[in-house]
């Protein structure tokens, strides 16, 4: 009886692996051509590669996953002194290292909730160097660490300077410092908005005040290769898509740029009103975009 129990168990195996092997080869024999159209059925292609995203160090040194840090510092023709800026309705005297330029490159001019900055430069005067610091984020991840480090450069004697800041910049960074659950830094700071204090002095004058006229008519800046601000988005999602950081680069020159021009218009402003002092027009150290 046990011998015969030894026989059945073995030719089960026998049958086991011949059915196993046999499953195996259907399972990977190609079907009849006929059969494979009926069901439709396609090679199963590669799954493709995203492109190699490039480290950015264009953008400056890597603060923090995804946010990017560039510095640069230059020689301002004149040492900047106490100032009124009774033209932009700010009242009090200010003092030149209060002032923090504030310019931002946003992933849409329509404002709300969806758009964000992805880019924020600063720029302020410490003696006569003029100190810009640009941050950049290059995942959305990034956005946490970027308003951090921008809350860290706030202090309540800051006296803000943007062009047209009041409207646009600020209430976008307010929003987003909301929907970080943070408080804004930005409230309750003066503010300078240079856009106002241009209009009323020069609107009836000039075909338009956006600040590439302003640039021109005011400090003789002519930008060279420079990108428009309304491209600045598709840069940063081409990016993000496709790794390729060649006109990123391009809006941090932009963004540097606008920011050497709010410090001369302001300058130019300064110099203009009677009630100010220490300040001369200087154009020399905004140069050329191509020259940076």
């Amino acid at each position: 009886m046990s011998d015969l129990a030894a026989r059945l168990r073995r030719l089960r195996g026998q049958a086991g692996a011949a059915g196993g092997a046999a499953m195996v080869a259907a399972s990977t024999a190609p079907l009849p051509p006929d059969l494979a159209r009926l069901l439709a059925v396609r090679r199963a292609t590669p799954v493709r590669q995203s492109p190699r995203t490039i480290a950015p160090t264009g953008l400056g040194r890597e603060l923090a996953p995804g946010l990017w840090l560039a510095e640069e510092a230059t020689d301002w023709p004149s040492m900047p002194l106490p100032f009124d800026a009774s033209f932009a309705k700010v009242p009090g005297q200010i003092d030149p290292a209060d002032v923090l330029f504030l310019d931002t490159e946003t992933t849409g001019l329509a404002g709300g909730t969806g758009t964000r900055a992805f880019m924020i430069g600063v720029a302020r005067w410490a003696g006569r160097r003029f100190l810009l610091s640009q941050l950049t984020i290059t995942t959305l991840a990034g956005e946490l660490a970027m308003l951090e480090q921008l809350r860290a450069w706030l202090t309540p004697a800051t006296v803000l300077a943007t062009y047209n800041g009041k409207s646009y910049d600020a209430p976008l960074l307010t929003t987003r410092f909301r929907l970080e659950r943070m408080a804004s830094p930005l409230q309750g700071l003066r503010h300078i908005d240079l856009l106002h204090a241009v209009r009323r002095r020069w609107r009836a004058h000039w075909p338009n005040c956006k600040l590439a006229t302003v640039e021109r008519q005011l400090l003789g800046v002519v930008r060279e290769d420079d990108l428009p601000g309304a491209q600045a988005p598709a840069a940063w999602l081409r990016f993000l898509r496709a790794g390729d950081p060649v006109d990123l680069y391009r809006v941090l020159q932009h963004n540097a740029q606008d920011l050497r021009s709010l410090a001369g218009v302001l300058s130019h402003m300064v110099a203009l009103d009677p009630l100010a002092s220490g300040f001369t027009p200087c154009g020399g150290v905004l140069g050329h975009l191509s020259d940076n």
